[in-house]
């Protein structure tokens, strides 16, 4: 299985809560690949928005994104723009 791993400072002021947690699970639900983020020593199911919710990842924090799988390398890839794009979702 094909890992890929990145670090990835959240740029959206209001962190990563509801909105972009809900717009993360919807971009790793395309994938097949297993995808985790982990934040400040905690590590969450990628496609669960209430594990994602549970990091309380704010602006200027660095997370970890990983997927393991054939489709892991665009997963994350994607996952990245989300996260560092720095929308807001008010």
């Amino acid at each position: 299985m094909l890992l890929c791993e990145k670090e990835v400072i959240v740029m959206n002021k209001v962190g990563l809560h509801a909105r972009p947690a809900a717009l993360f699970v919807e971009i790793a639900n395309k994938f097949s690949s297993r995808i985790t983020i982990a934040s400040e020593g905690k590590e969450a199911d990628g496609k669960s928005i209430i594990g994602i919710l549970t990091l309380g990842a704010k602006r200027g924090i660095p997370v970890i994104i990983k997927a393991e799988g054939e489709d892991g390398q665009t997963a994350v890839s994607e996952l990245e723009k989300l996260l560092s794009g720095g929308e807001d979702y008010d």
